[in-house]
């Protein structure tokens, strides 16, 4: 009878600690990763916006952003700024819809398409 309740004791300090750490845990801070390298030598925000436009983008823009449905993309970083590639993303242009993406994620598509040269 004493081990079930030491182990019933046991079990309950156990499943306290866990409910703590479920509510109280922030993990680690992520500020300032953006620069990090993936293994495949792209940066983490790079990598982000491109998983991104796979998902959301290469429909009308094509697979390697050379346009179809939509206008090429692999050069617009030398036709528009990244905030007007952000305001179109968010406002959109054209047949393009609005808010196809979330603003974060426009923030993060728009400086990954920036660079585009």
């Amino acid at each position: 009878m004493k081990k079930i309740w030491a182990t019933t004791g046991i079990n309950i300090i156990l499943a306290g600690f866990l409910v703590f750490l479920l509510f109280n845990y922030e993990g680690t801070p992520h500020a300032g990763k953006a620069v990090e390298k993936t293994a495949g030598g792209k940066t983490d925000t790079s990598a982000k916006a491109e998983e991104i436009a796979s998902t959301s983008c290469i429909t009308c823009h094509g697979d390697n952003l050379q346009g179809g449905a939509g206008p090429a993309l692999n050069k617009i970083g030398s036709k528009y700024a990244q905030g007007d590639i952000e305001n179109i993303i968010k406002k959109g242009k054209g047949a393009m819809p609005a808010g196809v993406i979330t603003p974060e994620e426009a923030k993060i598509v728009a400086a990954w398409l920036a660079q585009k040269k």
